[in-house]
């Protein structure tokens, strides 16, 4: 059945694929072809009536399971479609269920619906980026499921430090229950489709720690002083071009649901970055702070748009983002400015690794520069007391919010193919 779908696999993926462990780890670099993978490894699975050990598997499903469903859906539902699709009898397009031409279903599940995850058996699961969800949706929810019929499960996943994941790995390599469990790790270049000189692209503008952990697979934990002081340098320019962008961190507030009509108390302050971004790299101009109520807000915003003419706007996702829409509709045509604004989302990661992944690399290799201003003193203490879990960091977390709106798009010189493409970042699916 493999050959009459067309299934082509590396080596490394060949590796993994024949293995007879029943739960199989997977660390492995981006763009490795992790996903294709576990494509393959559904349809097969899903195809078998039988397993090995004897059981009957018609009225079992198999599982991909993703940080949230639309990360799942983004991932994983148009190719995996496209790929069974000759062997499809029906498709259940919003709850992403295939039934394939022998009754066996393939279900698209999110771990942030535990629910919908419970009273269902399996015969084999997929849990792709398990560092990125609780522990307990594998130890409570999924093992119970497969215990009757003996059933498999594939962890896929870019190591993201030590944690659970790292935990798995090391059980499954070493552990009292490595008889049914096998273990890998392969670097981004394990792929042979990937052109080397791409991941050089790639990493460009990426700090050394996130290098290792998202091409080379490295468990390693960061450590150390995340911003130094030799990595700040002040360039000062004239004038700016066209590819200003904004990005905006509201401030909290204790009462968010009296927001639209200000009775609110204010707690941190609200930051607005302004930002450059060109091929040579980021010139910040400047990031204005404050504590202002919601109508503030978005007079300050409209107030600095009319300055800078940014190509986007983009406001962190949420209540606060809502409450501040009707006074941006309502001031733009007073002040003749009408910026495209865009919607930010943290993606599920981490803030600490979304503003090193975003800031660190580009200040190590002179690509991210800052105009003097009044507002560097406050910029660069936070830069400096960061990762401190008690000092602000809202201006910080603005600026890395740039890498968001103005992410640059790298080509590949060779096709390598829909079926060996990942995102960057899987668990935006960006």
């Amino acid at each position: 059945m493999a050959t009459e779908l067309n299934f082509t696999l590396h080596p490394a993926q060949q590796e993994i694929f024949q293995s007879p462990k029943r739960f199989k780890v997977v660390g492995a670099g981006r763009r490795f072809g992790k996903s294709y993978l576990a494509r393959v490894k559904l349809i097969v699975e899903a195809l078998k009536l039988e397993n090995e050990y004897g059981y009957d598997l018609s009225d079992k499903a198999c599982y991909y399971i993703a940080p949230t469903f639309n990360q799942a859906k983004d991932i994983m539902w148009q190719s995996l479609k496209q790929m069974a699709a000759p062997i499809t009898k029906k498709i259940r397009e919003n709850e992403c269920i295939l039934t394939l031409s022998n009754d066996r279903q393939i279900h698209l599940k999110g771990s942030d619906r535990p629910e919908s995850l419970r009273g269902v058996g399996l015969s084999y699961v997929v849990m792709d980026e398990y560092a990125f969800m609780k522990e307990e949706v594998w130890t409570a929810i999924i093992r119970p499921t497969l215990a009757d019929v003996r059933g498999g499960a594939l962890f896929i996943g870019t190591p993201n430090g030590k944690n659970h994941f790292y935990d798995l790995f090391l059980s499954a390599s070493e552990g009292e229950d490595v008889g049914d469990w096998d273990a890998w790790t392969f670097k981004s270049l394990d792929n042979p489709f990937l052109d080397p000189k791409e991941v050089v692209l790639a990493t460009k503008d990426m700090p050394l720690e996130f290098v290792k952990q998202e091409f080379e697979a490295n468990f390693s934990s960061f450590g150390g002083t995340v911003f130094k002081e030799d990595m700040f340098e002040i360039v000062d320019h004239d004038t700016y071009g066209s590819d200003i962008y904004m990005t905006v961190d509201p401030a909290g507030y204790e009462d968010v649901k009296g927001i639209a009509h200000g009775r609110t108390k204010r707690l941190d302050e609200t930051a607005i970055s302004v930002v450059e971004v060109t091929e040579h790299g980021w010139h910040v101009f400047d990031v204005i702070t404050g504590r202002w109520n919601v109508r503030e807000t978005a007079l300050r915003i409209l107030r600095t748009a009319q300055k800078y003419r940014p190509r986007a706007v983009g406001i962190e996702r949420g209540a606060l983002k809502n409450a501040l829409m009707p006074y941006l509709s309502d001031n733009m045509r007073r002040l003749n400015v009408f910026p495209y604004i865009t919607e930010l989302t943290h993606g599920n990661q981490k803030k600490y690794d979304r503003i090193v992944w975003a800031l660190q690399g580009r200040m190590e290799q002179g690509r991210l520069t800052f105009q003097d201003g009044e507002y560097l003193d406050k910029l660069f203490d936070q830069m400096l007391d960061f990762p401190n879990p008690l000092a602000h960091d809202d201006m910080i977390d603005s600026l890395a919010y740039i890498d968001q709106i103005a992410r640059v798009n790298y080509h590949f010189e060779e096709d390598i193919g829909e079926s060996q493409w990942e995102p960057l970042d899987p668990v935006s699916g960006m």
